[in-house]
């Protein structure tokens, strides 16, 4: 009986019943003067229905400037790739409190603006506002030192790292509005193979951000995607060809459309992609004034089910080894808004997103941002931890990989969600 308490216990420790009140159950009734009715969970232990990675949980570094602005205010900062404080002890404080490492997913919108690390006198320039170019900024550049700077703090972060590639590099404007041609992959080359001669570990190499289905300023056809995936993977496979573990290769990096995800994952086989990537934005734009209602409406949080679900039947049904990640999530675009994608509210979506990536078995999560715009897990400021932060650190200590089932009768405005426990032996692993 010891023992199997002792069993019992492990797995309630595991159990975090996301009991998101997002209207008080029975307030309704109450004020009608009738009793609250019952509210039951029940979580089945015998057997896990879904399996997360070990690093589910993950965070984003973007590349915008400091005049990155919407809607009049300029949240970024001096948060962007190019430009962070990566001497702040909070910053690394807050990366190393994760332990297995935190995932960092290095990208965004003008990442297929980025050139890397120019050499033999020809000027790195950093990226400059202009109206008339795709996502408001010119074209921008990684130097090498900079690059270097960056996988200092990684190590001593002991954060994994996968980084988002510029796919539209050599690419030309298609009579369909679309973006044609092979990907040019010399300046990408160039940097993996910098990057794997000075031994910098990078957990993956991802092609393009929200480039797929009708894109985001942007957009490239399935069938050259794939050949341009098939590309990257051969390079991968040559540069660390001496490696016993390969880089992740990683794509599409954009929102999910089933006919286009389909003929991506089809046409680069059952074995060479590694990680297919969506995002999740369902809020709409940080300027609506109604962004409350929606994270407390159990109907909007319930819209994103059909993506998951699709996107794991087709991982099934075409036989691919890939898993799926949501790449990038901030809920809400154009950087959030301030006093609720940044406050404790925001939790509720944060949280609900987690659960119901994990039990349609998504691998990793990755917030946008980690520092930067409305909705960093940390102030881009001064650092200090914002409610979610607390959320990510809380989820990725407690919960294990295996997700169980949950039932769950009463209020939809309460979620439920359980896993076994981290590092512990469970009734049902």
């Amino acid at each position: 009986m010891a023992a199997a308490g002792t069993q019992l216990g492990r797995l309630l420790g595991g159990l975090w019943f996301l009991a998101a009140l997002l209207g008080r159950p029975g307030a309704t009734a109450a004020a009608a003067g009738q009793p609250a009715a019952p509210a039951v969970a029940a979580v089945d232990g015998r057997r896990a229905v879904a399996a997360t990675g070990e690093d589910f949980v993950c965070a984003t570094l973007d590349w915008w400037p400091p005049d990155k602005c919407d809607y009049g205010t300029c949240a970024w900062g001096r948060a962007g790739l190019l430009n962070l404080d990566l001497s702040n002890k909070v910053l690394l404080n807050a990366v190393r409190a994760f332990s297995p490492p935190l995932l960092l997913r290095l990208g965004g919108s003008l990442q297929d603006k980025v050139m890397y690390g120019y050499g033999a006198g020809r000027p790195c320039a950093p990226f400059v506002r202009n109206a008339s170019e795709m996502h408001g900024f010119s074209q921008g550049c990684l130097p090498l030192r900079r690059w270097d700077d960056l996988n200092a703090f990684f190590r001593r972060s002991g954060a994994k790292v996968v980084f988002g590639l510029n796919a539209l590099n050599g690419r030309v404007p298609l009579p369909d509005g679309s973006m044609g041609g092979p990907w040019d992959y010399t300046n990408a080359a160039s940097l993996i193979r910098y990057t794997a001669n000075k031994g910098y570990r990078i957990h993956g190499w991802e092609l393009g951000n929200e480039l797929s289905g009708t894109g985001v300023g942007a957009r490239v056809g399935a069938d050259q995607y794939a050949a341009d995936v098939i590309a990257l993977k051969a390079l991968v496979d040559d540069v660390y060809r001496s490696e016993p573990s390969k880089p992740l290769v990683v794509a599409p990096g954009g929102f999910f459309d089933q006919a286009w995800f389909t003929e991506l994952v089809v046409k680069t086989g059952p074995d060479l992609l590694s990680v297919v990537t969506h995002h999740v934005y369902n809020l709409g734009p940080g300027r609506d004034t109604h962004l409350i209602d929606k994270i407390l409406d159990p109907s909007t949080l319930d819209g994103m089910v059909s993506t998951f679900s699709d996107l794991q039947r087709l991982l099934k049904s075409t036989g691919t080894s890939a898993v799926a990640w949501v790449g990038e999530a901030g809920g809400a675009y154009n950087s959030g808004r301030h006093l609720v994608t940044d406050a404790f509210v925001f939790s509720f979506w944060f949280l609900d997103q987690l659960g119901m990536a994990a039990r349609f078995d998504t691998k990793s999560y990755c917030r946008q941002s980690l520092v930067g715009g409305n909705y960093g897990l940390l102030n881009t400021t001064t650092f200090q931890p914002n409610p979610d932060y607390y959320s990510a650190l809380l989820w990725h200590r407690l919960m294990g990989t295996k997700v169980l089932a949950v039932t769950f009768s009463g209020t939809n405005k309460i979620r439920a969600y359980a896993h076994c426990a981290r590092d512990s032996e469970s009734l049902c692993c």
